[in-house]
């Protein structure tokens, strides 16, 4: 399974935990299906985090019988009678940057928001959820996987909810809805209650191919790494003297090194 693909020595999802585990999370539920069940256990069980984690099989055995992201979600908060705020972040995800600030403005304001990443080119947002935002951040339109793109805003894979919106979850299905691409729980969302856009500007990956895997083998920033960076940049090293070396002269001109 994709989650547990090694980035610099270490699982996709074991990276994703550490971006999680300094904030006051109860518990996080690994989501996944019976076959792949046993790799994710064997997984858990040999490393550890600072919050609580648990595997959940939602026993499911092929495409015939798969429930789907939403439905997933909707298995866990059943199974384990969740009656909380949520955080959802795709197993497939790689980020440099911090949630902190998301987790902040979600905390102070406690609404509906989804993590945003620009990515540049229309034809790349043909690949993801593609947001339209107005005043404030509000989300005025979303749309997954579009021939013609309105933006190059992508959704990333990060949503927080309010407690609240657990029953918005239990309509979107009961409605018939589909319950696989949570772009599509969130194109529906927007249009009941506001849906709001965090943008991070930072590197994402989404690794969904070989190529943005080996990109992210080369340019993601371990927990490590972002902490060295951040105290290199708050305590910059004295730079280097440099002695200032005169023209040398090559033929009938004079080049400066």
């Amino acid at each position: 399974p994709k989650p547990l693909l090694e980035v610099k020595n270490k699982p996709i999802i074991s990276h994703i935990i550490e971006k999680l585990e300094d904030f006051p999370i109860e518990i996080l539920f690994v989501v996944t299906n019976n076959k792949f069940f046993p790799h994710f256990t064997e997984w858990l069980s040999k490393t550890s985090f600072k919050i609580p984690c648990e595997v959940v099989n939602d026993l499911t055995t092929s495409n015939d019988d798969r429930k789907g992201a939403m439905g997933d979600i909707k298995f866990v908060i059943d199974e384990k009678k969740i009656d909380d705020d949520l955080i959802v972040v795709a197993g497939d995800n790689l980020f440099n940057f911090d949630l902190k600030k998301l987790f902040d403005e979600f905390n102070s304001k406690k609404r509906n928001l989804i993590g945003v990443y620009d990515v540049g080119w229309i034809n790349d947002a043909k690949k993801f959820g593609v947001v339209e935002v107005g005043k404030n951040n509000k989300i005025t339109g979303f749309e997954e996987k579009p021939e013609e793109p309105l933006s190059t805003l992508v959704s990333t894979g990060i949503y927080f909810f309010p407690k609240e919106t657990i029953q918005l979850l239990n309509q979107y299905l009961s409605e018939g809805n589909n319950p696989d691409q949570p772009g599509r729980f969130i194109a529906w969302l927007f249009k009941q209650v506001p849906v709001y856009a965090h943008h991070f500007k930072r590197k994402w990956f989404d690794i969904g191919t070989l190529e943005t895997f080996e990109l992210a083998q080369k340019e993601f920033l371990t927990k490590e790494e972002e902490e060295a960076k951040e105290s290199e940049k708050n305590n910059p090293a004295e730079p280097p003297k440099i002695e200032e070396e005169k023209p040398r002269k090559i033929g009938t001109y004079f080049e400066e090194d």
